[in-house]
């Protein structure tokens, strides 16, 4: 699930995706900085417009066929092996590989570190644009079990089963001390929901942590990572980085509301609570 620099530089096979998006630094251009710099023989996903554009609410998940077409633009073949990364400060790679596992490629890893450690093991960087070679057959399969829509989220609240929504966003926005910047979206959390703050899961070097390490910050809020876990954030964004850490642990049932906050915060009927 994690490579290295020199995993990277070993293994020329393997595709390799910058997936960058500032989702909440809208001044700054993802595909700019690709071309500033980037991983040598490295793609740009485009991560910003790979989202359902009939969808009101940001970067909700795109239809089966968008993604298929975007992979097959950038030349990924069914069986490749696909090393995300990203140089965004809400370590946008993960979404992008909870993307690929929701549309059933599984042979996908994320670069531990991102492009910040690249370059801080001072290797080589490409610039420019980068031609996209187009020609792949990668197949797109939507895997419903990885995803839970406001419907569901309602009914697993509703069934008072002890529901494990683990929401990535800081304490404050969680908490309802600090409102929410979306125009007409309440402050707080689902009821019952836990807080784990993504950064949590990080050392201070940018790195992942361990897989036991990581699994104490669950447990540290109460999580039972033996039971089915559903992440959420503001938009859909950092809650994949919650699942990825999940999948570090080696858990395997896990889903994320993709509306999350910024689809449950503005509706009126949705329960809400703050401790604010």
């Amino acid at each position: 699930m994690l490579v290295t620099p020199a995993w990277i530089a070993a293994n020329g096979d393997a595709k390799i995706i910058d997936a960058t998006y500032y989702a909440l630094e809208p001044d700054r251009d993802a595909r700019a900085d690709f071309e500033a710099g980037h991983i040598p023989g490295a793609l740009f996903l485009d991560l910003e417009h790979l989202a359902d554009a009939a969808n009101p609410l940001p970067s909700m998940a795109p239809p089966a066929a968008q993604f298929e077409e975007r992979l097959r633009a950038l030349g990924v073949n069914e069986g490749d092996a696909v090393i995300l990364y990203d140089q965004a400060p809400h370590k946008t790679a993960a979404r992008a590989w909870w993307l690929f596992r929701l549309f059933g490629l599984t042979r996908v890893a994320l670069l531990d570190g991102g492009f910040a450690r690249w370059k801080a093991e001072g290797r080589a960087i490409e610039t420019g644009p980068v031609v996209e070679p187009g020609g792949g057959d990668a197949k797109a399969r939507f895997m419903p079990a990885l995803a839970r829509n406001v419907a569901q989220v309602t009914a697993m609240l509703d069934a008072d089963e002890g529901a494990q929504i683990v929401d990535a966003r800081s304490a404050a926005r969680f908490s309802g001390a600090e409102l929410d910047p979306r125009p007409g979206v309440a402050s707080g959390h689902m009821p019952g929901a836990a807080n784990l703050p993504y950064g949590r899961l990080f050392e201070a070097d940018g790195n992942w942590k361990a897989p036991g390490a990581v699994a104490e910050e669950y447990r540290a809020i109460g999580v039972d990572l033996e039971r089915p876990v559903v992440t959420t954030c503001g938009s859909g964004i950092t809650a994949s980085i919650l699942l990825f850490g999940l999948a570090l642990t080696g858990k395997a049932d896990w889903a994320l509301y993709d509306g999350s906050w910024s689809e449950w915060g503005a509706l009126p009927g949705t329960p809400k609570e703050s401790v604010a």
